[in-house]
């Protein structure tokens, strides 16, 4: 069965409110628009990522999760200092497998990526959940050791968000030698953050056969559903910010496209995140 590994959730703000920091307003996205649009590439799981606007409230995730009924995982955001123990071990019944460390968005926490890796990466052993890591390139070579060495499994959002960077550049080859380590993993997810285009459907060719030829059994998919705004589009928490103007359809097969090959698609879309994320 197909999945998309990266999807968002959001619900009315009256009933999920969104972090007072925001730098914008997310409009409500829901469960059945997402499944209506996927349903036409055979999509039927999702893994629903925790947005930076929810802090680490993840009441709308595990909503969704409940609606999903197996057909879903969850990535998730914690405080780790006090989330309990009992509290994600039922976080981890309702479908949860990872922890999302977030140094990209404009809500991205200060502290150094080492310091917060190292506070949730006993929780994520303890359950045997990964964790994931949203960064630019350059800070993830610059901590490509802790990444390399890490006693979890690692997933890395966005292609690596290499904007900028070619693979045989520093930074680039950085990222590709990570990614030969067998629990490191990566998201081909969201192509226009990488991309000059905001609207970009497809990742730098160079880009996508370099990150096959070295972790094709540890790549999934992910379209980054609803496609929430560039950064420099948002207009402060109390002003919507629309989403961009994306066919869900085209970037399923543009991907495939990309791949070269049907049977890695496949095997992308729908064996690599069975493993990854435990689904029957």
């Amino acid at each position: 069965m197909r999945c998309d590994s990266h999807v968002h959730i959001v619900g009315p703000a009256d009933r999920f409110p969104q972090v007072a920091e925001r730098t914008y307003l997310a409009d409500v996205a829901t469960l059945k628009q997402l499944e209506r649009v996927s349903a036409s590439r055979a999509i039927r799981r999702f893994v629903i990522v925790q947005p930076s606007f929810y802090g680490t409230d993840n009441s709308m995730l595990l909503e969704g999760l409940d609606a999903l009924a197996g057909r879903g995982r969850g990535v998730a955001v914690i405080n780790p200092e006090t989330t309990s123990a009992r509290t994600l071990s039922a976080m981890a019944s309702q479908g949860v497998r990872g922890l999302r460390l977030n140094l990209y968005s404009p809500l991205r926490e200060t502290a150094p990526l080492a310091a917060r890796f190292e506070a949730v990466e006993g929780h994520a052993r303890d359950l045997s959940w990964h964790i994931e890591v949203i960064a630019p390139i350059k800070l993830l070579s610059e901590n490509a050791s802790l990444l390399r060495n890490s006693r979890v499994t690692v997933v890395i959002d966005h292609y690596g968000l290499y904007a900028g960077i070619r693979p045989d550049q520093p930074e680039g080859v950085s990222l590709l030698e990570l990614l030969r380590r067998p629990h490191i993993w990566i998201k081909l997810s969201a192509p226009y953050r990488v991309s000059g285009d905001p609207l970009a459907t497809r990742a730098d060719p160079a880009w996508a056969e370099a990150i096959l030829k070295v972790a094709a059994d540890r790549c999934v998919w992910g379209s980054d559903w609803p496609h929430t705004p560039p950064h420099e589009q948002h207009m402060g928490g109390a002003v919507p910010s629309p989403y961009r103007n994306l066919r869900y359809e085209t970037l399923v097969d543009d991907f495939m496209a990309a791949t070269g090959s049907a049977e890695l698609a496949e095997r992308i879309l729908a064996g690599n995140p069975a493993r990854l994320y435990g689904f029957e």
